[in-house]
């Protein structure tokens, strides 16, 4: 993020391949600009919902839309009480990782079980104690063809223990793009629901909504599930607006840590939308425009990796959601993090793949032979990006072998 925030801030021309912003979607932002104006032409409804605090619990007209949505659209059993905002996603993992792991009074300690790495960057560090709170099991590689490779959860060494206090899988999974299938994710449920324990979903890239999925999947929820949702990738990451669904013993926890943080979250963003989560609108755009906007995204850069990196060794991950595409270098001779440190001196910014394991055993050489691109960026920017790895993963595997030669 530094690095990130750096690049904003400088003149130097970056290509930003490395960051999770969205992309900037016209079509998304006249729906936006469109509901500001209806927002602000409504009496004194902007002025109160930039003077007043919200419940900490978040916009109980915001709650009542989308939890009538879910009902209406995908039959759950939601109510605006099952439903808490936090201030960004990020925010809502703190609280929950914190809740379900850690030391407890009793002596013991729990973690969180990642059942298939690699797994989102931003839950690393979340945890309030010197030890780690993440333990985490090593994917089955299939390997589809000559360019495409996907993991799979492998469930045979796959062990949900006593010091298991939940289990957590992101559908879409950043940074891979991988979409756990149907049978997968029901089996993480039963195995949760048959350890007494909560099954975390991620979906900030899935669904309901933004639905950046390009695969068959199949929106899930129950009492045992904690469902994490995003505004941010629907185009509205400064809204800093994270939504959890949960069984209500739960919601009232979040509600108490909001409270207690951050008195209460943010109205701008729930504010924004609840009339477009009202009328159902919002499955419409991000079926019509998100994810074709997406799809045809990823569908481009897999063409520009292939063709500029065909005598490579590189593999992509099957591009299945999200808003990455995972590059693979098999016997890469640098670490992924030099080859950050590289393409960062060349103008592009990627994410070094190693940051993606949490909880899992440093030993296993693939963590360092994957880097994570953005293909949110402007296409220029993924382009000229893709170009300037492209040229330099060259180099590291020339001058690799060049080293094997001389010795």
């Amino acid at each position: 993020m530094n690095d990130l925030g750096h690049a904003v801030n400088t003149e130097t021309k970056l290509h930003m391949l490395g960051g999770g912003n969205p992309a900037t979607i016209p079509a998304m932002e006249k729906v936006f600009r469109r509901e500001m104006m209806a927002l602000m032409s409504r009496g004194r409804e902007f002025e109160n919902m930039i003077g007043n605090y919200d419940t900490p619990q978040g916009n109980r007209m915001f709650a009542g839309a989308l939890a009538t949505m879910l009902q209406q659209n995908l039959g759950w059993p939601v109510t605006p009480s099952n439903i808490a905002i936090t201030n960004g996603s990020q925010a809502g993992f703190g609280i929950l990782f914190n809740l379900f792991s850690g030391a407890f009074p009793d002596g013991s300690f729990k973690k969180i079980l990642l059942p298939m790495t690699p797994e989102y960057i931003g839950y690393a560090d979340v945890g309030l104690g010197e030890q780690s709170i993440f333990t985490a099991n090593q994917p089955l590689i299939e390997k589809r063809d000559e360019l495409l490779f996907k993991y799979r959860v492998d469930f045979e060494h796959l062990e949900v223990n006593h010091d298991i206090g939940a289990v957590c899988i992101s559908r879409p999974t950043n940074p891979t793009g991988n979409v756990v299938t149907d049978n997968e994710l029901n089996k993480l449920r039963q195995l949760a629901a048959n350890k007494g324990i909560p099954l975390i979903l991620d979906g900030a890239y899935g669904l309901p909504f933004p639905g950046i999925i390009f695969t068959d999947a199949t929106p899930v929820w129950d009492t045992n599930i904690i469902l994490c949702l995003s505004l941010s990738k629907l185009g509205l990451p400064g809204t800093r607006a994270g939504i959890i669904i949960a069984a209500e013993p739960l919601i009232e926890l979040i509600s108490g840590s909001n409270a207690i943080f951050t008195l209460a979250p943010g109205r701008f963003g729930p504010g924004l939308i609840t009339n477009i989560m009202a009328s159902g609108e919002i499955l419409h755009l991000c079926q019509n425009i998100v994810k074709p906007f997406y799809r045809n995204r990823s569908d481009n850069t897999i063409g520009l990796v292939d063709q500029l990196m065909s005598d490579l060794p590189v593999r992509i991950h099957v591009s299945e959601g999200a808003i990455f595409l995972w590059l693979w270098f098999e016997g890469l001779p640098i670490s992924s993090e030099e080859l950050y440190q590289r393409l960062k001196a060349r103008g592009v910014l990627v994410i070094a793949g190693h940051h993606f394991f949490p909880g899992l055993d440093s030993s296993w050489q693939h963590r360092n032979e994957c880097i994570r691109v953005s293909y949110a960026a402007s296409e220029t920017d993924v382009i000229k990006g893709i170009e300037i790895i492209a040229d330099q993963v060259r180099i590291a595997y020339l001058k690799g072998a060049s080293k094997v030669s001389n010795a």
